[in-house]
């Protein structure tokens, strides 16, 4: 009984279409029924039946006869599956003969176990009326499309009420599809029933337009579909669109509201199969239509959009038959780690520049767009039949602005009056957007169409026309909020025709949790940002951006920067340099002049600069600040560049930006600019230190502490103690040092709003490797360090400071810093033995080990006066710091300070770090050994964590 790949002739479902007397009225299924690819020979029955009925014929009783079917049944079926596995792997990335394979295969099976339990275990040779029974198919299985996870939903479907031989033959159908493995959902209702049910409640009724009949007497499923559309669905079909579009939007909200989540659901999630599904059964619901290809004799969709329907589905089957597959259960969530192999499945290779993940999930947005598109098209096309009309309520309370020549209002939307001439002056497309934020009014679906038809419109001449760059230019900051315009223009392929530079990155990934969306979405995200800032929304959070924005500041610069600083990822080169010189060629083509060119091409260049010295460098180190402000030469250029940073972290996703980012952003630019300002004698190291032993003396005095005990207190530390931290924190210490014993270990614990952040203060005697165990005391706790200091009293103290975050990325909540610093005494006394401790704790979560960041680590000798800055770069994990930290103590390496940048799962940690003798890591040959032994630790780590 050899198989035949899934791509040959269909005999599976002849099961169920031929001639043999299948049904116990001797009725077969209609001729017309949909002959489905993808079969097994072993189930065509002129050989499969007449060889189960022979064996069937000596079972002994029931029992026997259940267990040979299924016997027969489950070998039968895992050859079908391996056969139809095996022709789906030769065109992984199409799904539409395998879906309706499985469910041919899963129609041989229903109908093979139907004829069994009437034929062999409750036959019954004159069947009354009453005893008559069909099965049906409904939901995904009534529409032949099955992955290779999905339930089996059936629908046994009586005249009248159900009789004792169809209740038997229903609980005996049902048993040998369990004994199957098979995940059926079932009901047992009469026609009157269905139509009861259907009426009052829209998941039933949208089960019933999906019904097919599989097996028994057929002419029962049909007096169902005429008693359906005839007596509830031709009469409810505004109320039937309207549930379903209702059912939409709240299915996108469950699942994020964005077409461009990290994990997007293939199935519920927006542009996906629920959505296409959707537009099915609504067009089914009027017109009882059997395929999407009668969308377009309807008028619903021209053939181009019924193509693009046609390969957005294909492709999201595709996506979910390979996660069925490799969880072997039926999962539709397209999660980081299934997102690796489900590209790889598909046949998706990495490119210099870009994984083979990225290019896969870029051409899975993509597709979830254009199912976007579609919807838009087909609603469009409901409303010109005026069956379906959109909520009126905006534009009844809308005050009305009077349209300009050549644009109309269609049912509420925007259009063009005459769409037959409107695209004879190309500019009309990006006027059509202009107009639409003008007057506030949504743009018609038949206009966008009509645009998306046209765009080879958009030519060389038209992005150097002079009047189409005022449009562009004024769309970005005439109007308000540029965010619909860009969307749109984005959505419909506009915004790459009119920046061809801009295309690569649309839909583009980036396979790293730290980035919430594609980085055109992220681009989108930045200008809202951007724009609802300088509209004054974000002065309480954000006062000093908010103060820049309302000053003298080149908008169109900043703008253009904000749109463009990200365009050239994707590629192998460094994506801010490349993005530097498309800057230039764009600003130049846009009609810029030498100056904003120059400014745009430096923000786009040096865009992750801010940030970088923000959240990598110790900002109270004046090195630090001086090669900042040499970098940035002038306030103008600081201002932009602050304003552009704030917008890029804001638009990562939610939650990215938070007020430790904040602190350090304003520390860095009110540094800089007394800089620019003043010259460096403005950060000189003794004014420094003399300005916070002042402060201290100030605070103590104000708490009671006596003049000798003040002048004690700021005499026993040592220079740099006083540069890198706040009065508060002097204080702290202040305290804690007070009365100590060499053998007492004390902590304070504090959270800290301001910083979004729990302050960690330690004080106890200093020893070589205190860095180390104090980073592993707070990671065996699950804190996650964002900033470290450590200082030696001039007394032999060690006073150490950690500002840690948890889980969620906020301040520990007060009611639980008793029991952490409880924890953290213990292992810091030794009791907790933090090495060991690990060994269950530094795990890595599943969904996590997906992601693969090289280790880059570099020695900048220049950066500091006094230090060498060690910096790692490579992928988190909650042992890393220990690890790190432990490396540099066994080598001798006394650590100063930390600063922890987190993006998602990579990190970069940079060690402010001396040698033994309280020097810099001059020597090549120790740099390279030390580099060679924190990358054996975090290779080590890493296996330990199952990365």
């Amino acid at each position: 009984m050899a198989g035949s790949s899934s791509s040959t002739p269909p005999r599976a479902a002849s099961a169920a279409a031929s001639g043999s007397d299948l049904s116990s009225a001797g009725e077969t299924l209609p001729q017309s029924a949909p002959a489905l690819p993808g079969a097994h020979s072993i189930f065509d029955p002129a050989i499969f039946l007449p060889d189960l009925d022979a064996r069937l014929k000596s079972a002994p009783d029931a029992r026997a006869v259940r267990a040979e079917t299924v016997a027969t049944l489950q070998a039968a079926r895992t050859a079908a599956m391996d056969d139809i596995i095996a022709g789906f792997d030769t065109h992984p990335r199409a799904a539409r003969e395998t879906v309706r394979a499985i469910a041919s295969l899963t129609d041989a099976i229903v109908t093979t176990v139907y004829h069994v339990a009437t034929t062999h275990l409750h036959p019954i040779l004159s069947p009354t009326e009453a005893e008559h029974l069909a099965v049906l198919a409904v939901g995904g299985y009534g529409r032949a499309e099955m992955a290779p996870q999905s339930d089996v939903d059936l629908l046994f479907l009586t005249p009248y009420k159900t009789s004792a031989w169809a209740e038997s033959v229903v609980e005996s159908m049902l048993y040998m599809l369990w004994d199957l493995k098979l995940k059926v959902g079932h009901a047992t209702r009469s026609i009157d029933d269905c139509l009861r049910l259907a009426a009052q409640d829209m998941t039933i009724r949208t089960s019933m337009v999906e019904h097919r009949p599989v097996a028994g007497q057929i002419s029962l499923a049909e007096t169902l579909r005429d008693r359906l559309w005839a007596e509830l669905f031709d009469r409810t079909v505004p109320e039937f669109i309207e549930a379903k579009l209702t059912e939409r939007d709240q299915r996108h909200t469950r699942q994020g509201g964005q077409r461009y989540v990290l994990e997007p659901n293939v199935k519920e999630g927006k542009g996906g199969l629920r959505d296409l599904q959707t537009l099915y059964w609504i067009a089914k619901y009027i017109h009882r239509v059997e395929r999407a290809a009668q969308l377009v004799d309807l008028g619903f969709f021209s053939r181009e959009e019924h193509l693009a329907f046609w390969q957005a589905e294909d492709f999201l089957w595709a996506v979910r038959c390979h996660l069925h597959l490799i969880a072997g259960r039926p999962v539709d969530v397209l999660s980081f780690d299934m997102q690796v192999e489900v590209a790889r499945r598909m046949g998706y290779h990495d490119r210099p520049g870009r994984r083979g993940v990225e290019l896969f999930m870029q051409d899975y947005f993509r597709h979830a767009t254009r199912v976007g598109d579609l919807t838009r098209v087909f609603l469009a096309a409901l409303e010109s039949r005026h069956v379906f009309q959109q909520p009126l309520l905006e534009r009844i309370f809308r005050r009305r602005k009077k349209m300009r020549p050549g644009f109309a209002e269609n049912a509420g939307r925007l259009t063009f009056s005459d769409p037959d001439t409107a695209l004879k002056d190309p500019l009309n497309i990006l006027r059509l957007y202009e107009e639409a934020l003008r007057t506030g009014i949504l743009i018609h679906p038949e206009a966008m169409r009509q645009v998306a038809s046209n765009l080879d419109l958009i030519d060389e001449d038209m992005r150097e026309n002079p009047e189409a760059v005022r449009i562009f230019l004024d769309l970005l900051l005439k109007h308000g909020n540029p965010e619909r315009a860009l969307r749109r223009m984005n959505e419909l392929g506009v915004l790459s025709a009119f920046i061809p530079e801009f295309e690569p990155i649309v839909a583009m990934m980036q396979f790293n949790v730290y980035h919430h969306y594609t980085v055109d979405e992220h681009t989108i995200q930045c200008i809202v940002a951007l724009s609802e800032i300088e509209q004054g929304r974000e002065v309480e959070d954000l006062p000093i951006a908010s103060r820049i924005m309302a000053g003298e500041i080149n908008r169109r610069v900043l703008y253009l920067a904000t749109l463009l600083h990200d365009i050239g990822k994707g590629r192998p080169e460094d994506h801010s340099i490349i993005g530097a010189q498309i800057a230039r060629r764009v600003t130049t083509r846009l009609g810029f002049s030498p100056d904003e060119i120059e400014t745009v091409e430096w923000l786009v260049r040096n865009h992750l600069l801010m940030s970088d010295v923000a959240q990598k460098r110790d900002i109270s180190d004046p090195r630090t600040i001086r090669d900042f402000a040499k970098a940035v030469k002038s306030r103008r250029r600081l201002d932009l560049l602050l304003v552009l940073t704030v917008c890029d972290i804001r638009g990562v996703g939610p939650g990215t930006w938070n007020n430790w980012k904040a602190v350090l952003l304003r520390q860095l630019y009110e540094q800089t600019a007394t800089v620019l300002d003043s010259g460096m004698e403005a950060l000189n190291r003794d004014q420094r230190r003399d300005e916070a032993k002042r402060s201290l003396r100030h605070y103590l005095a104000a708490q009671g502490w006596e003049g000798k005990a003040i002048r004690a207190e700021t005499a026993r530390h040592y220079a740099n103690y006083w540069q890198g931290l706040p009065t508060e924190t002097h204080a702290v210490f202040a305290q804690l040092l007070k009365g100590i014993s060499d053998n007492e270990i004390r902590i304070d614990l504090h959270p800290d709003a301001d910083r979004d952040a729990t302050r960690a203060a330690f004080v106890l005697s200093d020893h070589p490797g205190i860095f180390s165990r104090l980073a592993g005391a707070l990671a065996l706790v699950g804190a996650n360090v964002v900033d470290a200091r450590t200082y030696t009293s001039k007394d032999g103290f060690a006073t150490a400071v950690f500002w840690v975050q948890d889980a969620e990325g906020h301040p520990y909540d007060i009611d639980r810093l008793p029991r952490l610093s409880k924890m953290i005494d213990r292992t810091l006394k030794g009791e907790v033995v933090a090495r060991d401790a690990f060994a269950d704790k530094d795990q890595m979560k599943k969904r996590d080990r997906a992601f693969k960041f090289p280790t880059h680590i570099t020695f900048d000798n220049e950066g500091s006066e006094i230090y060498t800055i060690v910096e790692v770069d490579t992928r988190d994990r909650p042992g890393l710091l220990y690890d790190l930290t432990r490396t540099l103590a066994a080598n001798h390496i006394q650590i100063a300070s930390a600063v922890i940048a987190t993006y998602g799962a990579q990190v970069v940690d940079s060690f402010y770090v001396k040698d033994a003798f309280g020097l810099k890591l001059h020597q090549a040959g120790r740099r390279e050994t030390l580099e060679k032994r924190l990358r054996q630790a975090i290779r080590e780590g890493a296996e330990r964590a199952g990365a």
